[in-house]
């Protein structure tokens, strides 16, 4: 059983019920990357929306980003 799920649930909710847009993320995350940037600078490793868990190539670092679903960005990188 995912304990995350209810809360996860809630957050794809909450972020794809009035998505942002690049700019907007930006303003309020930093970097944001789209899926052609993602895979560029990542390796994908899994997927729990809103979050996935990447391997950044510039130095191996293990970490996760938020997502929304349309239009699909990816923000707030977090190293694990």
């Amino acid at each position: 059983m995912d304990q995350t799920e209810e809360i996860r649930r809630a957050l794809v909710q909450t972020i794809n019920v009035d998505p942002g847009s690049r700019v907007a993320l930006e303003a309020e995350h930093g970097q944001v990357w789209d899926t052609d940037q993602l895979c560029q600078d990542f390796d994908i490793k899994g997927f729990m929306a809103p979050f996935v868990v990447v391997k950044r190539k510039s130095d191996g670092r293990l970490g996760s980003l938020t997502f929304q679903h349309s239009p699909r960005y990816y923000f707030s990188f977090q190293i694990d």
